[in-house]
């Protein structure tokens, strides 16, 4: 069964734009695990735009599914990371201006940085995996980091859907097959939508996760968070 992690960075940003405390944060992620979310997931930045390094420290203590804490590796970031043991953290390689995450690693280029990250977190139990696009060597070169999973960028797929929807999951089938010929965990985030969320899920092997914040945020303002939620179960449980 594949899990829908809900990332609740959009919440943090309206809460942001007025100061203050509403929404509450914490008593969002606890209505998304109320309504059936697996897990959550939140993606602290350096200049705290949206999720800030205290509302992790607030989180963790009370989620009770999976806590999935994404960003880049920098010193800041590692220590909130080993601090809070989350169940997953994914390294995405943003740089601190980037306004949303826009690649996936050259896990060839930084072999040794990541193989140093990896190592940290999984020395402490925590499950780590690599944001990554659809390209066989850079699968493999996930694998020699020692990184349990990957997580398929899917903006590529997103922008073809319409126009091609069998053109746009065939690299990442590809990719998913060699991953588990890899022995590497599957999960894929960042583009995904009530719109081409099923076909994207019946068409990935052993895909585990999805982690969906902006789609689903977006469709909350019109369908109610609750509804929404299982609305995106529903196209998970084909």
């Amino acid at each position: 069964m594949t899990k829908l992690s809900v990332n609740i960075n959009k919440i943090a940003t309206i809460r942001n734009a007025r100061g203050g405390n509403t929404p509450n944060l914490v008593d969002v992620a606890k209505d998304c695990e109320r309504f059936g979310a697996q897990g959550i997931t939140v993606h602290p930045r350096p200049d705290e735009r949206h999720i800030r390094y205290e509302d992790v420290r607030q989180l963790q203590p009370i989620v009770t599914t999976e806590f999935n804490i994404e960003g880049y590796p920098t010193n800041d970031f590692i220590e909130l990371v080993l601090r809070n043991k989350p169940h997953q953290v994914t390294l995405v390689p943003d740089s601190p201006e980037v306004l949303t995450s826009n690649a996936g690693w050259d896990t060839i280029t930084h072999q040794d940085f990541l193989k140093e990250t990896v190592s940290t977190f999984k020395n402490e139990g925590i499950r780590t995996s690599l944001f990554i696009e659809t390209n066989g060597d850079l699968i493999r070169a996930a694998k020699d980091t020692g990184a349990d999973r990957i997580e398929l960028y899917t903006e590529d797929y997103a922008s073809h859907f319409k126009a091609n929807k069998e053109a746009a999951i065939q690299p990442y089938t590809e990719s998913a097959l060699i991953a588990q010929e890899l022995g590497l965990g599957i999960n894929a985030g960042h583009d995904l939508s009530l719109e081409n969320l099923a076909y994207f899920a019946k068409n990935i092997p052993g895909l585990l996760e999805v982690s969906i914040g902006h789609a689903l945020i977006s469709d909350a303002l019109y369908y109610g968070l609750e509804n929404t939620i299982q609305m995106y179960l529903r196209k998970l449980n084909f």
